[in-house]
């Protein structure tokens, strides 16, 4: 049996993709470095609590690379695919782990990992981050680093933080809107 997508579900996935690139623009600046500020990324726990966000997310992802990006054709392939596996796995994580804090904490690991290796090698093989003769291994693992660190700031520094906040203060209006 197939479960149809509501309006109000629609409704909420396309209002997650719309704040998701309006955030990735306003932030626009530190969205497409090498560092990987992209303050929309807070976002990805959306997909902890409803799995449908991660339609949303990786919705939201893919215009802001179309729009906004230096490289739009290999963002709209890679750093999407980055998205989709790290919402993806946030969402399997959030089942193990039956929606409880702790599973926060580890799902937070899946976007800093897949950001770092997808986006650093990205970056790295397309020539957007410049790799010097007899260096090119280092700066591969540099610009891994740097993505992963980004991310890492976001995710864990800022997003676990706000969604603890918003699991505590908020906890009926999660339940009620993300279902």
């Amino acid at each position: 049996m197939k479960s149809k997508i509501t309006t109000k579900q629609l409704v909420q996935i396309a209002l997650i993709a719309a704040i998701y690139a309006v955030l990735t623009a306003i932030f626009m600046s530190v969205s497409f470095t090498a560092l990987q500020l992209r303050v929309s990324e807070v976002m990805v726990f959306l997909a902890y609590f409803n799995p449908l966000a991660t339609i949303g997310l990786t919705l939201g992802c893919f215009i802001a690379n179309l729009l906004m990006s230096p490289a739009p054709l290999l963002d709209c392939v890679f750093g999407t695919l980055a998205t989709l596996l790290s919402v993806g796995a946030i969402s399997l994580t959030s089942r193990i782990f039956k929606g409880n804090k702790v599973g926060i904490v580890v799902a937070s690991i899946w976007p800093v990992l897949f950001n770092a290796v997808i986006i650093g090698a990205m970056l790295c093989f397309a020539g957007i981050v410049p790799m010097e003769e007899g260096s090119a291994v280092a700066t591969l693992i540099a610009t891994m680093a740097s993505v992963g660190f980004g991310e890492m700031m976001v995710v864990m520094v800022m997003g676990i933080p706000l969604t603890y906040l918003l699991m505590t203060k908020y906890k009926k209006l999660i339940t009620n809107y993300l279902v």
